[in-house]
C-alpha cells in the first residue's frame, strides 16, 4: 500500500526557503523573463516560417536565373517582349482575344 503523505510534511517542504526560491525562479523563467519558454515558442514558430520563406525565395531565384539565361538570345528577348508586353514590329497589327472566363467581373454593391 502507498502510505498517505501528511499535509503537515508537504507544508513544511513548501515552507522551506530553498524550495520557495526554486519555485520563484522557475516561475520567473517560465513566464516573466525576456527569454521565457513562451517567448521561445513564438520565436521558434517565426524561425520555421522564415525558413519556409527562404526555401520559396531560393526556388524563385533559380527560376529567375533560368529565365535570364534564356533571355541572353535576342530571339528569346523578342519572344518574351511579344508575349508579356504585347510589343510589335513596325507595320504589324496585334489582336488580343479575351474569352469570357478569362476576365475578372467586379460586383457592384448598390
Amino acid at each position: 500500500m502507498i502510505p498517505m503523505i501528511n499535509t503537515k510534511t508537504i507544508f513544511n517542504i513548501i515552507k522551506n526557503r530553498y524550495v520557495l526560491v526554486l519555485m520563484f525562479f522557475s516561475c520567473w523563467l517560465l513566464f516573466l523573463d525576456n527569454c521565457s519558454y513562451f517567448d521561445h515558442l513564438v520565436l521558434d514558430r517565426q524561425i520555421a516560417e522564415l525558413e519556409e520563406n527562404k526555401v520559396y525565395y531560393q526556388e524563385e531565384i533559380k527560376k529567375d536565373e533560368n529565365q535570364i539565361k534564356m533571355l541572353q538570345n535576342s530571339g528569346q528577348i523578342e519572344k518574351y517582349a511579344r508575349e508579356k508586353y504585347f510589343m510589335k514590329r513596325e507595320n504589324e497589327d496585334i489582336y488580343i482575344i479575351e474569352f469570357e472566363g478569362d476576365t475578372i467581373v467586379e460586383d457592384t454593391v448598390q
